[in-house]
C-alpha cells in the first residue's frame, strides 16, 4: 500500500519560510508526478507546485518566485520550499502522487495523497 506522509508544516510569521516535504513508501516518485497541493477553510484544492518523473517542475502564479519544488531520489521525497509567506498561504498543505508521469494539476489525476500538514502565516 501507498503511502505518503507530510511534515514541516507550522506557524511563521508574514515574510517568514518554511520547508514541507513529503516521504513515500512503496512508489518511487521519480517514476511518477508528485504536486503539493492546498486546501483553506471553505475553499477548493488547490494546485501549489508539481515536478514531473524527468523533473520539470510547476507552479500556481502565486506562488512563483517565493516557492521552489525539488525531489531527494536518494530519499525518495519530495519537498517544497516557502519563501516570502503570506497569510494567505495558510491552508492545510497536502502531497499528492499522480498516475502519470507528466505534471497536471487535476486532483482527479492524483491516485495517493497525505494526511496533510498545516501552515499558518499570520500578519
Amino acid at each position: 500500500q501507498v503511502q505518503l506522509v507530510e511534515s514541516g508544516g507550522g506557524l511563521v510569521q508574514a515574510g517568514g519560510s518554511l520547508s514541507l516535504a513529503c516521504a513515500a513508501s512503496e512508489r518511487t516518485l521519480s517514476t511518477t508526478a508528485t504536486g503539493w497541493f492546498r486546501q483553506a477553510p471553505g475553499k477548493e484544492r488547490e494546485f501549489v507546485a508539481g515536478i514531473s518523473a524527468s523533473g520539470d517542475t510547476s507552479y500556481l502564479d502565486a506562488v512563483k518566485g517565493r516557492f521552489t519544488i525539488s525531489r531527494d531520489n536518494a530519499k525518495n521525497t519530495v519537498n517544497l520550499e516557502m519563501n516570502k509567506l503570506e497569510p494567505e498561504d495558510t491552508a492545510v498543505y497536502y502531497c499528492g502522487s499522480a498516475r502519470t508521469f507528466l505534471n497536471t494539476r487535476t486532483p482527479a489525476l492524483y491516485d495517493y495523497w497525505g494526511q496533510g500538514t498545516q501552515v499558518t502565516v499570520s500578519s
